[in-house]
C-alpha cells in the first residue's frame, strides 16, 4: 500500500513545487504594477513636448501667422492701462522665446528630410547652419545672445523699479555680457565677422519631402578640404533638393493631351521668365562652403570688428556715469556714436587696401548694410532725440491723429524713458 503512494506522493509535490515555482514566478507582477504610475507621470512631459513638436513641424505655416497676431497685439497694448508698458514686454518677450524654440523644432525637422523641395538656403541660413551643426559651444553661445536680446527691455522695465542705480547697472550687465558673447562667437568662427542674427531664421517645411538624389560627385568635390567635408551633406541635400524640385514642378504642372495620352510640360509666365530662370542657377556662393562665406578678418580689420563689438559697451558705461552729473550731456552719445563709425571706416579701410586678401562675400556685403541701417537709431537717443527728433516726431502726431499718431504717442514713453528701446 505504501509502494502506490510514493508516486503519488511524488506527484503531488511534484505539482505543489510547481505551483511554488508558477506563484513565485508571478511575485514581481505587482511591484512592476506598482511602478507603472510613476514611469507614466515621468514620462508625460516628454510624451508632451514631442507631441507638441510634431504639431509645431506640421502646422508650421499657422503656427508663423499666430505669432506675428501676437507681435502685432504687443503695439496696441502699450498705454491702454497703468503698467501696461510691462505686459506688452512681457507678451513681446514670451512670444519671441517661444518663437525661438519652435525654429530650433523646425530647424530639426528640416534636417531630417531626405530631400527638400524648397530653394536653397542662402548664404546667411548656411553659414549659420554650419556652425551651430559643429559647436555645440557656438549654438550655446549664440542662444544665450538671442535669449538676451529678446529679454533686455524686461529687464530693464523690472529694474527701474527698483530705483535709477539699479536700473543703470543692470543695463552695464547686460551690454557687458552681450559684447562677452560676441567675443566668443568671434573666436570660436576664427576671426570671422559676426551676422544677425547669430542663429538660423525659419524656412517653411514642405508638405511633400522628395527623395535624396545621388551624392558621389559632390562627395568627392568636397572631400578636399575639412571644412568642406563637414558641409558636403548640407550641399549633397541642396544639391538633391534642386534637382528633385525642377523634375517635380514639371510633372505636376505637365499637361495630358486627351486623344494621344501624351504628357507636355507647362511653361513659365512669359512675365516670370527671368525669375523662373533664375530660382534654377546655381551662383558661386550656392557650391562655396560655409566657412567661405565670410572672410578670415585680420590687422585692422579684426581690430574694427572688435570696436565694433564693445561699441555698445563703451556708451553705456559713459551714459551711466554722466545720469550722476548731467543727463542731457553730449558726451556719451558722440563717443558711443564716433566708436561706430571710427569701426566702420576702419573696415572699409581695410578692404580698400584688400586686408582681408579676398574678395568681399555676398554674405558680408548683407552684414554691412545692416550695420548701416543700424545707425539711424542713433538718431533715437540721448540728446539727438531731445533737440532734433522729438519735435519732428510731435509733429507727426499732430498731423496723424488716428492709428498712426497714436502708437507714436504710447511709445514715445519708451523712447523717452528706456535705454534697450532703442539699442542693437
Amino acid at each position: 500500500m505504501a509502494t502506490p503512494a510514493d508516486p503519488l506522493r511524488g506527484s503531488s509535490s511534484h505539482k505543489s513545487n510547481g505551483n511554488h515555482a508558477s506563484s513565485s514566478s508571478k511575485k514581481p507582477t505587482p511591484s512592476s504594477k506598482s511602478k507603472n504610475p510613476i514611469q507614466a507621470v515621468l514620462s508625460l512631459p516628454p510624451r508632451f513636448l514631442h507631441m507638441y513638436s510634431d504639431f509645431i513641424t506640421k502646422n508650421n505655416h499657422q503656427v508663423s501667422q499666430i505669432e506675428s497676431a501676437l507681435r502685432s497685439l504687443t503695439y496696441i497694448i502699450p498705454g491702454r492701462f497703468r503698467d501696461s508698458e510691462i505686459a506688452s514686454e512681457t507678451l513681446h518677450s514670451g512670444v519671441q522665446l517661444l518663437s525661438l524654440y519652435h525654429d530650433t523644432v523646425l530647424l530639426r525637422a528640416l534636417s531630417q528630410l531626405p530631400g527638400l523641395s524648397v530653394r536653397i538656403p542662402g548664404p546667411h541660413a548656411r553659414y549659420t547652419r554650419f556652425w551651430t551643426a559643429r559647436s555645440a559651444f557656438y549654438r550655446r553661445v549664440a542662444l544665450l545672445l538671442q535669449v538676451v536680446q529678446y529679454t533686455e527691455l524686461l529687464w530693464e522695465m523690472a529694474a527701474k523699479r527698483r530705483g535709477e542705480k539699479v536700473r543703470w547697472r543692470v543695463i552695464v550687465v547686460l551690454e557687458a555680457l552681450k559684447a562677452f558673447c560676441r567675443l566668443l562667437l568671434l573666436r570660436i568662427t576664427r576671426s570671422r565677422p559676426l551676422v544677425t542674427p547669430a542663429l538660423p531664421e525659419r524656412e517653411p517645411i514642405p508638405d511633400t519631402p522628395t527623395a535624396a538624389s545621388d551624392d558621389g560627385a559632390l562627395k568627392e568635390l568636397m572631400g578636399e578640404d575639412d571644412d568642406a567635408a563637414e558641409e558636403a551633406a548640407m550641399l549633397r541635400e541642396m544639391n538633391g533638393g534642386a534637382d528633385k524640385n525642377n523634375k517635380k514642378a514639371g510633372h505636376e504642372n505637365e499637361w495630358t493631351m486627351p486623344r494621344t495620352g501624351s504628357s507636355l510640360p507647362s511653361l513659365p509666365s512669359p512675365s516670370d521668365i527671368s525669375s523662373y530662370l533664375l530660382s534654377r542657377v546655381l551662383t558661386a556662393d550656392d557650391i562655396k562652403p560655409a566657412t567661405k562665406l565670410l572672410n578670415i578678418l585680420q590687422g585692422s580689420a579684426r581690430a574694427a570688428e572688435i570696436l565694433h563689438i564693445l561699441a555698445p559697451l563703451i556708451y553705456a558705461v559713459s551714459l551711466a556715469r554722466s545720469q550722476k552729473q548731467n543727463k542731457r550731456s553730449w558726451t556719451p552719445w558722440l563717443i558711443g556714436l564716433s566708436l561706430q563709425l571710427a569701426a566702420r571706416q576702419l573696415r572699409d579701410r581695410s578692404n580698400n587696401k584688400g586686408g582681408f586678401g579676398f574678395r568681399t562675400t555676398a554674405l558680408e556685403r548683407e552684414e554691412w548694410t545692416k550695420r548701416g541701417w543700424a545707425l539711424g537709431w542713433w538718431a533715437m537717443r540721448g540728446p539727438a532725440y531731445d533737440h532734433l527728433v522729438k519735435g519732428f516726431v510731435g509733429g507727426v502726431k499732430k498731423r496723424v491723429p488716428g492709428i498712426v499718431g497714436g502708437i507714436l504717442e504710447d511709445y514715445e514713453y519708451l523712447w523717452e524713458n528706456y535705454y534697450f528701446s532703442t539699442s542693437g
